[in-house]
């Protein structure tokens, strides 16, 4: 469908249908989609053939991957937390994603696995153990 041709509602339906079909949308989808519907389009393609198209790997496996691989990449936040939670509505366990996420640390670093571990500790409401002796509070720093 060329830019011309298309209209306010088709670049509407295309998005309520992404997120019926994905379990959410990104804020590039949804400026594409009213800025440059062709290519959402064909960047969708690639993602549909990739990612969403019933292939070997299952879903979960998918999500899992998509998890780990946005973490070594530091994506952001939000991004992260999406396939968070489209991988806990597929069934995965917040361990599961957890070690998916710690996979990070051998390749990518603390740096990386920090940003997938505080993503993922806001979706699951996951909390730490705090110290009983006086400390410095570190918050999410780079340290190990």
């Amino acid at each position: 469908m060329s830019t011309d041709a298309r209209t306010p509602d088709d670049a509407q339906d295309y998005i309520d249908a992404m997120a019926r079909e994905r379990g959410y949308v990104l804020d590039y989808h949804k400026v594409m989609a009213r800025h440059d519907f062709e290519v959402l389009q064909a960047t969708d393609t690639l993602v549909r053939a990739a990612y969403l198209a019933p292939r070997a790997l299952d879903p979960r496996t998918k999500e899992l991957l998509f998890i780990l691989s946005l973490t070594v990449m530091r994506a952001g936040k939000g991004h992260i937390q999406s396939h968070i939670r489209v991988a806990l509505d597929l069934g995965v366990t917040s361990q599961e994603i957890l070690e998916a996420i710690e996979i990070a640390l051998p390749e990518a670093g603390i740096v990386a696995f920090q940003a997938g571990l505080d993503a993922w500790r806001e979706v699951v409401g996951a909390d730490g153990v705090e110290p009983t002796v006086q400390v410095h509070q570190g918050g999410s720093g780079t340290g190990g």
